[in-house]
């Protein structure tokens, strides 16, 4: 079996990429990537995937028996045709197989709800294919807030608003081990997962980072508009509400969810004590 893996010069992509080349029975691993050239060094073949050029999508897929499509990271009204361009290029190519990667979120009410309507299309247009398919729907990624541990450190503290919400976070490593299990196991096709960690509070966050880098932070509960305001005034009009739509959807609850990722993996996901931990060493 061929499988094949979109935007594998990105970091969810490349993360999948790998899992599946540290545990294929067999199976051929090639990568898609808009620009090729910052893929080569996985090591596996590397074939052109704008998810703009169809017909160059059609001729990449070629021999591909299931395909892992990384949902786009543009503007929401322009990644849903996007996303046809591959899924069409994918029915065009002969793949048996479709995974998606979707994302969990409030599909009305936040400023990060376009984007969840784009990806719940995706998700429609993916089961309406007429090839075999899994939807998988990450958490939030926790790695962000790992990152910016040096602003939180020089501002002595997370703030945000996402209150007293519980949001189950995951990491990509999780996800390409999730991933990894959608693409190569025809048990769970037809379905629609939930991969995430256990829901946890931005206080339980914060005490999680104090702990792994001797940090003393504390929490601080912003209102949704000077969040955002203050995301977009670092970020820009685009991520900065998309952000703020975010952690306005942990308040709401929309991610305090158990997740299913065990039903995939077989084990359970990786406790938020075991991660920082391995971050403190």
């Amino acid at each position: 079996m061929t499988i094949a893996v979109t935007a594998v010069s990105g970091q969810l992509g490349g993360a999948i990429a790998r899992n599946l080349m540290a545990s294929a029975k067999g199976e051929t691993i090639i990568g898609l990537a808009r620009t090729p050239a910052k893929a080569r060094d996985l090591g596996i073949e590397i074939r052109a995937g704008d998810y703009g050029q169809p017909a160059q999508l059609r001729t990449s897929l070629e021999g591909v028996d299931t395909l892992l499509l990384v949902s786009g990271m543009d503007a929401p009204d322009a990644r849903i045709q996007q996303h046809r361009n591959v899924i069409d290029a994918a029915k065009s190519a002969g793949v048996r197989k479709i995974v998606y990667t979707s994302v969990q979120g409030a599909e009305e009410g936040t400023s990060f709800s376009p984007v969840i309507q784009s990806n719940r299309q995706t998700e429609a247009d993916v089961r309406d294919s007429g090839l075999d398919w899994v939807i998988g729907r990450n958490g939030i990624y926790i790695e962000p807030d790992v990152e910016y541990i040096d602003s939180y450190r020089a501002k002595g503290e997370i703030a945000n608003s996402a209150s007293n919400g519980k949001c189950g976070y995951t990491t990509r490593s999780e996800l390409a081990h999730a991933y990894a299990a959608l693409v190569t196991t025809d048990d769970l096709n037809g379905q629609t997962f939930d991969l995430n960690g256990a829901p946890i509070t931005q206080a339980e966050l914060t005490r999680h980072l104090n702990i792994a880098f001797g940090t003393d932070l504390t929490y601080r509960a912003m209102s949704s508009e000077e969040f955002i305001a203050d995301r977009t005034t670092e970020l820009g009009d685009f991520i900065g509400p998309i952000i703020g739509g975010i952690y306005d959807g942990i308040c709401k609850g929309t991610y305090d969810r158990p997740g299913d990722f065990e039903a995939v993996t077989g084990r359970p996901h990786q406790t938020w004590d075991d991660f920082f931990s391995s971050l403190a060493k």
